[in-house]
């Protein structure tokens, strides 16, 4: 049962302090003390009884201590002056000294009860549950916790994503909760749920994505980890998750879409109908896509995230659909606007930085982009999987080849992998490993075979290995996918380096390609 004080409730099973019908933000630490000297307000609790009972023995200094008495007061609108709740006895200890009532009758309905439901927002929505500790040791429920707090701040960084606060989902900690059920309480689309087991000096994170509107799995994913560093594993795992996450929710929300009335869109669904087609990588695609994102832009003019889908659009017309200037012009405008309007969204700072380094061919401004989404938010592979390519165009392989990894490493199953994939190709090939370049070229190919230039990063280390009839053949299949092509319009609209270009464009000479 609760137990009640002044006007406050403090609820251990559902680990939730309210103050009338407000919930108040505590955390778990803060929380386990509070309770603990609500518990035992008939005496003095001693830092050592602190220590065992919420930190289980472990060395906590007193700073620490304090912080965390501190924390419990300034939750209850208590400070050190007043102690009109929790006392400090000196020399001795602390001991809650509030009027407590526990009242049977005021028991909060059980999580396993039904709550009234929430409206869902338009936008999708997330909540991240408590993971479950398998370990049978209480130690790693302060590292599951610290990383589900990390997780949830990290999901809180993706500007399109509504994520429920730790302090809501923390109420079903130590639950069994029917995932449905917790969408309709907390009115979320989405629910990340997982586990924590830890065997010897190795610990397993499962984490599961699921739809709480039907109850399927979107995402499942197991992380086995050496347990040495806790915090640098915490992260780890943290960013592992956060960026699996996105395309993930990403590929849901647009099948969502399709299933809705066209009438009833508004300017989010619209960009997520574009999306498909944007990410065909092709000119035909692009141009059907934009009008979907003009019609968004005419919605919430100062969308970010798409004027940056509009600039990668127009990017590809420019330079995969004839290279009109005009293409060019609206390309750099929008990217200009998403940097404007999109200073705290990491994939639309990523997407301008990317077109601002192939049609204005400014990396150092793009750069800046792509440090700026990076500051926002570790996680986003946008930035390396965009940023790849200008990087390479550049000159600088080894870190172009570091950026494709990184990426894959981020989102591997998202469609524009083949990118960074191809850029992998084309860093090798830069490098002089041509063995290297032709087997990424190749699967970066077979990933999506309708994108052209993947077949021209082919086509080039095979002609250097004197594979002529198979260069030949990569760049008939260029040909095919962008008849327009040719090599010198190629490479200055996309601004190959000096270094590297004669290299670059010989090789595609030799392929078959039209100067």
């Amino acid at each position: 049962m609760p137990y009640l004080f002044e006007d406050f409730a403090l609820d251990g099973a559902r680990r939730e302090l309210r103050r009338g019908n407000e919930l108040v933000p505590v955390e778990p630490q803060v929380f386990d003390l509070l309770q603990y000297l609500i518990r035992n307000r008939e005496r003095v609790v001693s830092k050592d009884d602190l220590v065992d009972a919420v930190w289980q023995g472990r060395i906590v200094s007193d700073a620490t201590l304090a912080s965390r008495v501190n924390a419990a007061r300034s939750a209850l609108q208590d400070n050190g002056e007043q102690q009109r709740l929790v006392r400090t006895i000196l020399r001795r200890g602390f001991r809650f000294v509030g009027t407590v009532r526990e009242e049977a009758g005021a028991v909060a309905a059980p999580v396993e009860k039904s709550k009234p439901g929430l409206g869902i927002p338009a936008r999708p929505s997330i909540a991240v549950l408590p993971f479950v500790n398998m370990s049978g040791d209480a130690d790693q429920d302060y590292f599951a916790d610290g990383m589900v707090e990390d997780i949830i701040t990290g999901l809180s960084r993706i500007r399109w994503l509504f994520v429920i606060a730790r302090n809501s989902s923390f109420t079903y900690k130590g639950h069994a909760v029917d995932v449905k059920q917790v969408g309709r309480e907390l009115g979320v689309r989405y629910v990340l749920e997982g586990s924590v087991r830890k065997v010897g000096s190795r610990v397993r994170i499962t984490g599961q994505l699921i739809d709480a509107e039907d109850g399927s799995h979107l995402w499942a994913e197991r992380y086995d980890r050496e347990l040495t560093d806790v915090f640098a594993l915490q992260d780890e795992i943290t960013v592992s998750v956060v960026a699996a996450i996105e395309p993930n929710l990403r590929r849901a929300e647009i099948e969502r879409v399709k299933r809705q009335r066209p009438d009833s869109l508004d300017a989010y669904d619209l960009f997520l109908r574009a999306l498909p087609d944007v990410y065909t990588f092709m000119p035909q695609g692009a141009a059907k896509g934009l009008p979907l994102l003009y019609q968004a832009l005419a919605i919430e003019p100062n969308y970010a995230l798409v004027h940056g889908f509009a600039a990668w659009a127009h990017q590809t017309l420019f330079i995969r659909g004839g290279m009109l200037a005009e293409h060019r012009e609206k390309a750099s405008r929008h990217a200009h606007a998403a940097i404007e309007h999109g200073s705290g969204d990491a994939m639309a700072l990523a997407l301008a930085g990317f077109t601002i380094g192939l049609v204005e061919h400014d990396r150092g401004l793009a750069d800046e982009a792509f440090a700026q989404a990076l500051s926002l938010s570790a996680s986003c592979a946008f930035v390396f999987a965009f940023g790849c390519v200008p990087v390479a165009y550049g000159g600088d392989a080894a870190r172009a080849i570091d950026w494709c990894e990184q990426a894959m490493r981020l989102s591997p199953l998202d469609a524009m992998i083949c990118v960074p994939q191809g850029i992998i190709g084309f860093g090798n090939f830069l490098s002089g490993r041509h063995e290297q370049a032709i087997a990424a070229g190749r699967r970066a190919v077979e990933l999506n075979p309708g994108f052209s230039i993947l077949h021209g990063w082919l086509a080039a280390p095979l002609a250097r290995l004197g594979r002529i009839e198979e260069a030949r053949a990569s760049a008939a299949r260029l040909l095919a996918l962008d008849p327009h092509f040719t090599i010198g319009r190629w490479a200055a609209a996309v601004g190959i380096a000096p270094g590297i270009i004669d290299d670059v464009t010989d090789a595609l000479r030799v392929a078959g390609l039209p100067d």
